[in-house]
């Protein structure tokens, strides 16, 4: 499975690195961006938490 972040809509609240660090950091514009390789399996849950909390919906997690 692999995470994206919708960059042009992100709010920079960081809840999505807070959740999942592994998965989800700054770029340089400040904005979520997510790690290009799959998720690793002990952060799926995780990372399907970050999707679900983001307040502005511009997490996409896809198999």
């Amino acid at each position: 499975m692999k995470a994206s972040v919708y960059q042009d809509g992100c709010i920079s609240c960081g809840l999505c690195i807070d959740v999942c660090p592994e998965v989800f950091s700054w770029n340089d514009d400040n904005v979520s961006q997510a790690i290009e390789d799959d998720i690793p399996g002990e952060c799926l849950e995780r990372a399907r938490e970050a999707r679900d909390g983001c307040p502005v919906d511009v997490i996409d997690l896809k198999e």
